[in-house]
């Protein structure tokens, strides 16, 4: 007998019965949580474990205030970065429940005084990622300024759109900034309030919020950020710009419990609402880009997986639900170079080994000019000699800054060796490449993708661990 999911993944449904009976191994989560805290350096962390609908594992590890020494509990806030983006997509689908926006309107129906170029995105745009809009993030706007909502607004009319709405994906906080704007026009009310009447108080989020620096707030952790090895507070950023609906909120792992409840039973939204939130965008050329409203839509181990991470001032933040084996994990850290994914990766192959992120390995390589090609790109970097007009819809912050930072570490770690592929996959509309190069005596994942007009789309280096 077997079950199929929403996407259309069989499971056995006798494996799945025996993989719930089987208990889930804490101390071994214990074990690992503290291993992987000691190599990343970071100072505190929380975690939440929830199979079948029960918490199976929730706890704090080291210290939300470390010149206070005050440990993390499961009660300890921490600010979410951009896993606030799923409560604004439900504060924007509950305004189309009540009829007060389309997912289809031009967004020029909410600001007027728009540029022209925006008429054709649309509300579906902002929330999928696909307006074209860049980044407001990206090194172009003054995180000291107290800007007003108006202001913000005007700024991103300034910003020169990436790509016609709908064509790409490319992740956009502006958009999400400007969907918590609309909220409040539609509303009347600050986003923030919608989400503290209609999401937080209903589902049980006792202790969620909007970012207040002057409110007192029991159990707040204190962010950090490493500066040449050595452990700093987070910097400053303006009051008002900790307020946006891009994600600026706070919460505790046992808020996340009670959001796991909500997205599992389908809460506070209808059904059919829900079901866009967790469906894959669909671009212009026909194909669809792994995310929905708020949500990355991706499967392991051949089964679906829904997450999202986040990242602010000093935190970072995972939450992912491994669908077929009805298992959600979530991980607040307060170190900005954190990688809380790693935390929930490696706790979700504890549960259950076929949930483990698979190893890379050299695969054939059937297109060995694209490889050459791309070897001599990757030693462009190294020289210095990047040239913009190599590169599509790339971000603001990249040319020279990003370019320098990459030629920087190229030179640190010595010449290249030879590039193994090691993955291709198609991302939307572009072909992806991932190749294995040794530096010496290290091995880093070179992965560069390939947009339709054959420029680079897409360009990271990162170790292999």
């Amino acid at each position: 007998m077997s079950v199929r999911t929403s996407v259309g993944v069989v499971i056995l449904a006798g494996v799945a019965a025996r993989a719930a009976a089987q208990p889930v191994p804490t101390a071994k989560i214990d074990e690992f949580v503290r291993a992987e805290m000691a190599r990343q350096k970071i100072p505190g962390v929380a975690i939440a474990v929830i199979k079948n609908g029960a918490v199976v594992k929730i706890d704090g590890y080291g210290y939300a205030n470390v010149e206070h020494q005050v440990p993390v509990t499961p009660a300890t806030i921490f600010q979410s970065g951009s896993l606030g983006k799923q409560f604004t997509a439900v504060a924007v689908m509950l305004q189309v429940e009540e009829g007060k926006l389309a997912l289809g309107d031009s967004i020029t129906k909410y600001f007027p005084d728009a540029p022209p170029s925006w008429r054709p995105i649309t509300v579906q745009n902002l929330l999928t990622h696909t307006s074209g809009i860049p980044d407001y993030t990206d090194g172009t706007i003054d995180y000291r300024k107290d800007y007003t909502e108006d202001e913000l607004v005007k700024f991103a009319y300034g910003l020169k759109l990436e790509f016609p709405a709908g064509s790409r994906w490319n992740y956009s906080n502006t958009g999400y900034l400007l969907l918590g704007v609309i909220v409040h026009k539609v509303s009347g009310s600050f986003y923030g309030d919608v989400l503290a009447s209609r999401v937080f108080k209903p589902i049980g989020m006792t202790t969620a919020r909007i970012i207040d620096e002057a409110d007192i707030v029991p159990n707040r952790a204190a962010g950090y950020r490493l500066v040449e090895g050595k452990l700093k507070n987070q910097e400053w950023v303006a009051p008002r710009l900790n307020t946006t609906a891009d994600g600026s909120l706070y919460f505790s792992a046992r808020d996340l419990v009670a959001w796991d409840t909500a997205v599992r039973t389908r809460a506070i939204l209808k059904p059919e609402s829900w079901t866009r939130i967790l469906t894959p965008v669909h671009l212009t050329s026909g194909k669809t880009y792994p995310y929905g409203f708020g949500w990355s839509i991706d499967e392991r181990g051949e089964q679906p997986l829904h997450s999202h991470g986040g990242s602010w001032q000093g935190f970072k933040t995972q939450f992912s639900r491994f669908i077929g084996d009805e298992l959600s994990i979530a991980v607040l850290a307060n170190l900005a170079q954190a990688n809380p994914e790693r935390f929930a990766d490696g706790i979700a192959a504890i549960v259950n080994e076929r949930l483990a992120v698979p190893s890379l390995k050299p695969i054939e390589d059937k297109e060995p000019k694209v490889t050459a090609r791309l070897g001599a790109l990757l030693q462009k970097a190294r020289d210095g000699s990047l040239a913009p007009s190599e590169f599509a819809y790339v971000r603001a912050g990249f040319f020279p800054d990003g370019a320098k930072a990459y030629q920087q570490r190229l030179q640190e770690l010595g010449a290249p060796g030879r590039l193994v592929l090691v993955q291709r996959n198609d991302l939307g509309d572009d072909r992806v490449y991932t190749y294995q190069v040794a530096f010496g005596a290290r091995t880093m994942y070179y992965t560069v993708a390939l947009a339709p007009d054959d420029k680079v789309s897409q360009f990271s280096l990162r170790e292999q661990r």
